[in-house]
């Protein structure tokens, strides 16, 4: 006989997680399938070990400018291996917290792979599992170019498993990772190159963030490589090598980084059993309730390819759980306006159209507000950093459609400017809010 439950999920990470524990909480019978530790790529192999790494990284820009604030500091080391053990010894906490909190909400953890045998079962240990409701929230996982000699390469995954930290990197990409990752070994002492497809890095970010971005990249050492489209990667006497598809080679390298992309988790899910639709990259198609074209199956997460960002699955998951389990059949996501962090250096916080987007959307009655400084830290430095702000408005009241911020601190204060743009928050909202003084924040309430 199967195993009946009101709801299976298939996928432990922080999607899943969420969707499972709401519906627990409304009093459902509720199974996870998941293999591997709980918590999924941000907490095994993304998010939470990548900020460990930035909070290193940060702390290494921090001893360079000690002594411009009178500390002497004649030299530092930075133990790789040191950090590495730490910070594995607390991702391991948080898997066994993420167990402790689905068991005592009498959640049933599989540690098997689930896969469709039809529109309500799923087979996983030799085992048959149904549901009433089946929400797929599986991931996804680094890609790999498709050329000669990819597999010398690692992907990000392979970043958190580096015992020590490599001389000389190739980061391919142009993206999150890639310009995450690269400022991470650059700041602790490797030499970096970054290797783009286009003219510079964040392709769908605004112009000025990726104009200041590029600035900063440039600063701090690290190489940038337009126009190169990899063709071959090996090993040499020297270490690795890197061919572009226009003849170009860049050879000795200690690491060669692939941040290209991501790939969905759905080959091994048996969907077509389910009647279960993808599209041509494998992504789960779903509409704006998280429904796949199969009634009572759900998707969620980076599996769906609609903002691959941690705290999208969250709310996704939740709100399909109030919908489902607590009679709010309207609840849904509003995927629209959603905030994101790059955690660069420095970070960079943004929410809302860019000004490209917004003068296609709106046309003239856009306005758009700016302003470029040397944040106050810096002020007693001989190096200098700086920070650039952007306000994009639309329409007679100036309705604020898009902030964009780079420098030291845009990660925190961007949270609370996503709420006010969420609200409908007009430039006058802005400009009749004390500021705090002596922030960088206070930029965003005084430009003119």
């Amino acid at each position: 006989m199967p195993l009946k439950f009101d709801l299976l999920v298939i996928g432990g990470g922080s999607g899943g997680l969420a969707a499972a524990q709401r519906a627990a909480e409304y009093g459902a019978s509720v199974a996870v399938f998941e293999p591997k530790p709980l918590g999924g790529t941000c907490v095994n192999a993304g998010c939470v070990p990548k900020k460990v790494m930035w909070s290193t990284a940060a702390l290494a820009h921090g001893l360079a400018d000690a002594s411009g604030y009178g500390f002497d500091l004649e030299s530092w080391r930075h133990d790789w291996g040191a950090i590495k053990t730490r910070r594995d010894a607390y991702i391991a906490r948080l898997n066994s917290i993420y167990a402790k909190n689905i068991e005592a909400k009498g959640v049933t953890h599989i540690t098997e792979n689930g896969s469709f045998t039809g529109p309500h079962a799923i087979t996983a240990g030799g085992k048959t599992y149904q549901g009433k409701h089946i929400v797929i929230a599986t991931g996804g996982y680094p890609a790999r170019p498709e050329i000669p000699g990819a597999e010398h390469g690692i992907t990000s995954d392979g970043f958190f498993e580096l015992d020590e930290r490599p001389a000389r990197v190739a980061v391919v990409g142009g993206g999150y990772v890639a310009v995450e990752l690269a400022g991470m070994f650059n700041a602790l002492g490797s030499e970096v190159s970054i290797f783009v497809r286009y003219n510079g890095v964040l392709r769908n970010f605004d112009d000025m963030i990726r104009q200041e971005l590029g600035d900063a990249l440039a600063k701090d050492g690290i190489a940038l490589v337009t126009e190169a489209i990899p063709s071959k990667a090996g090993i040499e006497p020297g270490g690795l090598f890197l061919e572009t598809s226009d003849g170009r080679v860049f050879n000795d390298f200690d690491c060669l980084l692939w941040a290209v992309g991501r790939n969905p988790n759905t080959r091994h899910l048996g969907l077509d059993k389910a009647g279960v639709d993808v599209d041509g990259e494998g992504f789960v198609l779903v509409d704006d309730f998280q429904n796949t074209g199969a009634e009572h199956i759900y998707a969620i997460g980076d599996v769906t390819g609609r903002v691959s960002l941690t705290p999208v699955a969250i709310a996704a998951g939740r709100f399909l759980a109030d919908r489902l389990f607590d009679n709010q059949p309207d609840r849904h996501l509003n995927y629209s306006n959603i905030a994101t962090v790059v955690f660069s250096h420095p970070p960079i916080g943004t929410v809302g159209l860019t000004e490209a987007e917004a003068r296609a959307e709106y046309g003239d009655i856009v306005r758009v507000y700016h302003s470029a400084f040397m944040p106050m830290y810096y002020a007693v430095l001989q190096s200098k950093g700086r920070a650039a702000m952007k306000l994009i408005t639309a329409g007679k009241h100036e309705k604020v459609v898009g902030v964009h911020v780079i420098g030291d601190g845009a990660d925190e204060m961007m949270q609370g400017f996503s709420v006010a743009i969420g609200m409908g928050a007009t430039k006058d909202d802005f400009d009749n809010t004390v500021a705090i003084h002596p922030t960088s924040a206070e930029e965003l309430v005084t430009m003119r």
